[in-house]
């Protein structure tokens, strides 16, 4: 049965199947969430690996192998929006962002795939705005994929992160997922 947890660590322990990088249109190296990833991955490989696909759209997902990072198979790297004060479409493309993330997985038979809360860090999506869109696109994605079970785990670093994402996960749960 799919599940949605949240976890106070680091992405690059998560250990599931996929992790999902917060990854920037150009699938280059950068900080945060971006370069823990690449360190643990192996930034030449991977470099190498996200040279060979080129780039990746806001609101889309690519995949790569993960090379040296332990514990998963598959590195998604998901574009979400800069945000710009909610008004250019940053809700509809951070969906995007993680509903294509989850097809990726499903397409790879991934059985866990591991988020951090994409562009809530440096790219200044507000937190709770963050959390709905994540926990909306993940409920969905479980809602219309019954027969695929995945288990999803968010990784967060901060308390205030993970005690808004655990409330706004229970009113999902009451909600039926």
């Amino acid at each position: 049965m799919s599940s949605i947890t949240i976890v106070s660590d680091g992405i690059t322990r998560v250990h599931t199947t996929a992790v999902v990088n917060a990854a920037n249109e150009g699938l280059w190296q950068g900080s945060g969430v971006c370069g823990a990833i690449f360190a643990a991955a192996g930034p030449q490989k991977l470099k190498k690996a996200c040279d060979a696909i080129g780039r990746c759209d806001t609101g889309s997902a690519v995949i790569t192998p993960a090379f040296d990072l332990a514990g998963s198979d598959y590195i998604i790297h998901a574009v979400g929006p800069v945000w710009r004060g909610g008004q250019n479409n940053e809700a509809k493309l951070l969906y995007g962002a993680y509903r294509s993330s989850l097809e990726l997985a499903a397409k790879n038979n991934c059985k866990s795939i591991g988020f951090p809360l994409i562009s809530a860090g440096i790219f200044g999506y507000p937190l709770e705005k963050a959390w709905n869109v994540a926990l909306s696109a993940c409920s969905d994605f479980i809602s219309e994929n019954p027969n695929f079970d995945i288990e999803i785990k968010f990784a967060v670093p901060s308390e205030e992160n993970r005690n808004t994402g655990e409330r706004l996960l229970a009113h999902f749960q009451k909600s039926g997922i």
